[in-house]
């Protein structure tokens, strides 16, 4: 049987914030893990960053992929692939399979090919695009966007606001 410290113990763990963060952070990481495993795919979920599919799908939307060997991928087909001179992943449309079995895309929305486009190896493409989720992604896109970029302002404000809690109680007394 548990003594009442150690049941208050186990109850502020239960309680805080920084648990259910690591908690939420956890699962997070188990369902994507999950999800690559059932879908065959490294990449399962994507956000949409660019308008170049639309109206297919705009940006901000979640993509969710599935692998697919590369002789069961056809003209028309949306896949997600990783050029080699691009750090981001790229979503576009199968227009042409090449005679040497590699693939060229094109964004719905553009106007033309780009020049990586000619030439996408099986091994560069993560999977195939079988479900759209319009509007979730503006959640990683707010934070790539908006948050992570200013991440100096966000921890100085935090501190900030941390401090005047914290100190809140001496500077009323103070003015006093």
């Amino acid at each position: 049987m548990k003594t009442k410290k150690e049941k208050g113990t186990a109850s502020k763990i239960k309680d805080s914030s920084a648990f259910y963060i690591v908690l939420g952070l956890a699962m997070a990481l188990l369902i994507n893990n999950g999800l690559a495993f059932a879908l065959s795919t490294d990449m399962p979920i994507v956000a949409v960053e660019s308008g170049s599919m639309e109206p297919t799908f705009y940006r901000g939307d979640i993509l969710v992929l599935q692998g697919v060997p590369a002789d069961q991928l056809k003209v028309g087909d949306i896949i997600v692939f990783s050029p080699a001179e691009k750090a981001t992943p790229v979503v576009h449309r199968i227009i042409k399979i090449n005679d040497d079995g590699s693939f060229q895309t094109k964004g719905d929305a553009n106007p033309g090919q780009i020049p990586f486009e000619k030439h996408i190896e099986a091994s560069q493409i993560h999977g195939k695009v079988i479900l759209i989720i319009p509007y979730l992604g503006w959640v990683k896109l707010f934070m790539m966007e908006y948050i992570l970029p200013h991440m100096f302002l966000v921890i100085l404000g935090i501190a900030v606001i941390g401090g005047l809690y914290i100190a809140g109680p001496k500077i009323r007394s103070f003015i006093k």
